[in-house]
């Protein structure tokens, strides 16, 4: 089953702002939480959906990605969005423990979590491939708007380099500790977002993060067999990190352009191809095209008709990671003739007043069996 609309979950339109969607998550977690509905087997399920929409609208980035390409957008184990039709798997987190510490915050002292290890985002780039860089394979040039390391202070976030100093918060543990009661709750440093190291001296050109947004230039090789939605990663060509942090990853999602000729079904390819009727009558070769570029010859029998299909054993596409090809299938269309002179339309009609051949066999067996069972069934409805 296909899931509802982000927005709709939380009943709120596209242009909604972030405290709207606040108040909505809000209003509707409390009104389904599993607790205060112990008869009710689908508050659960419920609760569940508002967490997964809220967890996606309160993040700029994820919505965003959201806005754009919808649930596709975290297809393939994905998580969260960013950047420029990009998405962050990392980070993030549950929208009832955000609830959590809105409610509670003051009384715990306060703060939002922050950034964890401040590994960089991981990119999305979506290219297009025409079926026959899908079949051979390709290498290909592409620009990812990015984020890369600052120069000047070499990705420390510090002025001319310096390192960043233990945070005198956590004391570098990039957490602490509040007592509340019989409870110890455990949070983000909301001095140091969870680093650990905060900066005193801040690198002017980055401002204090380690790295700057920068263009970055890959080559990436396709292979041969890939299907529509292949999904290729590029380990550590994401984002840069904050501060020296590991950067991301970057995930290149393939879609196929629809070819004018041939169709696909896995490592199948079938096309439709028109037989003249003088052809497919008394038989004959033609040459169809190939998915290589090579032209290759098909013997059609006498008699051939609309939707037989002749099999090209190996002429179809390449299969992912193995030497083997699929098969091409040729669906005949027989083309009845048009735009006739006089004397082909009196030859035709010679041959209609022939009548059936000398040993009684029809020319048309097909079209005699319907209607010879059209007059018995006419003969029944009279009689």
């Amino acid at each position: 089953m296909s899931k509802r609309d982000y927005y709709e979950v939380l009943g709120c339109d596209r242009n909604a702002s972030a405290d709207e969607l606040k108040k909505a998550y809000r209003k509707l977690a409390m009104q389904y939480h599993p607790d205060r509905n112990p008869d009710d087997p689908g508050a659960a399920d419920k609760f569940k959906e508002l967490n997964e929409a809220y967890d996606c609208l309160k993040d700029e980035q994820k919505r965003a990605a959201y806005d754009r390409f919808g649930h596709a957008a975290f297809e393939g184990g994905g998580r969260g969005g960013g950047g420029f039709a990009d998405f962050g798997f990392g980070g993030g987190g549950g929208g009832f423990s955000d609830l959590f510490e809105e409610m509670f915050g003051d009384m715990m002292g306060g703060g939002r979590r922050g950034q964890g290890s401040g590994r960089g985002a991981d990119l999305r780039f979506n290219m297009e491939i025409t079926l026959e860089e899908a079949f051979a394979g390709k290498a290909a040039t592409i620009t990812v708007p990015s984020s890369a390391q600052c120069d000047a202070c070499h990705g420390t976030g510090g002025k001319d380099g310096s390192q960043p100093a233990t945070c005198p918060t956590c004391h570098g543990h990039g957490k602490v500790r509040a007592q509340q009661g019989f409870f110890t709750i455990e949070r983000t440093c909301p001095t140091c977002q969870g680093m650990g190291k905060v900066i005193k001296d801040p690198c002017k050109v980055c401002g204090g993060q380690g790295r700057v947004r920068k263009d970055k230039t890959l080559q990436v090789q396709v292979p041969a067999g890939v299907e529509d939605g292949t999904r290729i990663r590029l380990s550590g060509e994401g984002e840069a990190g904050m501060r020296g942090a590991p950067p991301g990853d970057l995930y290149i999602f393939l879609s196929l352009v629809q070819h004018r000729l041939f169709q696909r079904d896995g490592a199948n390819i079938y096309c439709r191809v028109p037989i003249p009727m003088v052809t497919a009558t008394l038989g004959g070769t033609i040459e169809v095209p190939t998915i290589e570029g090579k032209l290759s010859k098909v013997t059609i029998p006498p008699g051939t008709q609309t939707g037989n299909q002749f099999r090209l054993k190996g002429k179809g596409m390449s299969v992912l990671r193995s030497t083997a090809r699929g098969d091409m299938f040729i669906q005949a269309v027989v083309e009845t003739p048009v735009n006739l002179s006089k004397r082909q339309e009196e030859l035709l009609r010679e041959f209609e007043s022939a009548g059936d051949n000398a040993d009684g066999k029809h020319n048309s067996p097909e079209s005699r069996s319907f209607f010879d069972k059209v007059k018995e069934l006419w003969k029944d409805l009279t009689e």
